[in-house]
């Protein structure tokens, strides 16, 4: 069980990394043809993306505290 536990850490980590790529790519393109408000747009949205990710992350670190602690 704990070799599932860190594959699957290991997986958001690198979809974290590869979202970070493709918006760093998305952003350079659209500053350099002058379209400085979508690349803001599209940073944005990477960002609120990986932000979701994170929090679907902790709220299982919650359950898990809560079922450690008998508090649910």
């Amino acid at each position: 069980m704990g070799g599932e536990e860190k594959k699957m850490d290991v997986d958001l980590i690198f979809k974290i990394a590869a979202i970070g790529i493709i918006v760093a790519v998305l952003n350079q393109v659209l500053i350099r043809s002058g379209r400085e408000e979508q690349a803001m747009m599209t940073t944005l949205a990477g960002l609120i993306v990986v932000l979701m990710m994170i929090i679907n992350e902790i709220n299982t670190l919650f359950e898990t505290v809560k079922t450690i602690f008998g508090l649910g």
